[in-house]
């Protein structure tokens, strides 16, 4: 297995697929997940992603989970209080033209952004497992849903 994640003064609780460790105490603990080098299916790499989104801080001081709750599923809140639309459906307008940075973005380098910018960790890199595993979870939210809107119609 393959550590993700920046995490000093670790206290391991568990070991295997989705162990947690923390350090720290109270709301300022981090957290990582350990990552399997590989997996069995796609519902196990979804389940890594999940366990990822839900505990890992990437070495800062909040998970996904923080701002996109209850699994990204239903509306959140950022640390200003700002309201977030759910995940439900994101991985479908992806990739996706940002006109402030004049260029196309994926999924993965959406991850990266929020990762970086919102949680004040240190994103996985685009194509390392646990960066596809977390793509595979928070794509997973968008089971169903319409792809290909950024296009526009012809």
């Amino acid at each position: 297995m393959r550590r993700w994640g920046r995490v000093l003064g670790l206290v391991m609780l568990s070991g295997g697929m989705g162990a947690l460790a923390l350090s720290g105490t109270g709301a300022a603990a981090s957290a990582t997940v350990d990552v399997p080098a590989k997996v069995t299916s796609m519902a196990a790499a979804v389940k890594v992603g999940q366990d990822i989104y839900m505990r890992d801080t990437f070495g800062g001081m909040r998970t996904c989970n923080t701002c996109h709750i209850n699994g990204g599923r239903t509306p959140g809140k950022l640390p200003s209080g700002a309201t977030i639309p759910s995940l439900v459906g994101a991985a479908a307008v992806f990739p996706r033209f940002i006109p402030g940075m004049g260029r196309v973005i994926t999924l993965e380098q959406q991850l990266q952004k929020c990762i970086k910018g919102g949680l004040g960790g240190t994103p996985p890199a685009v194509g390392s497992v646990a960066m596809n595993d977390l793509a595979a979870y928070v794509t997973s939210l968008s089971k169903g849903q319409v792809m290909g809107s950024q296009f526009g119609s012809k």
